[in-house]
């Protein structure tokens, strides 16, 4: 099994698709950085040799911020916004959907279970 930046690759998976289990790393970059490392996007994580996953390993860590670093990097980014006070910041500081998204219906996976009106008398 192989183990690139701290994420155990799945095993029988095409490497392409293995790739994105990784933070950071989706469809577009997963095949660029296999074109680059020369090869096959059909190949299974399994059948990778020592020397692929170390060439995709030395183009990962050279090129891009994955896990740890870009976690950091997008948490900044909204804290940044939460703190010049914009219309996303206060979004993302009251839990509400923002990027357009109604709210009047639906959203309950930013706005948490439904609260009924009936169950606060007392």
């Amino acid at each position: 099994m192989a183990r690139i930046t701290g994420v155990d690759l799945p095993k029988n998976k095409h490497i392409e698709i293995a790739l994105t289990y990784i933070y950071g790393i989706g469809r577009t970059t997963s095949k660029k950085i296999l074109d680059e490392a020369e090869v096959s996007y059909t190949m299974n994580s399994d059948d990778l040799t020592d020397q692929d996953v170390a060439r995709i390993r030395k183009i990962i860590e050279d090129k891009y911020a994955v896990e740890g670093d870009r976690r950091r990097e997008v948490a900044m980014n909204i804290k940044r916004l939460m703190d010049i006070g914009t219309y996303r910041g206060v979004r993302h500081r009251r839990g509400l959907p923002c990027r357009g998204q109604r709210t009047k219906t639906n959203a309950r996976t930013r706005k948490g279970p439904r609260r009924s009106p009936g169950a606060r008398k007392k």
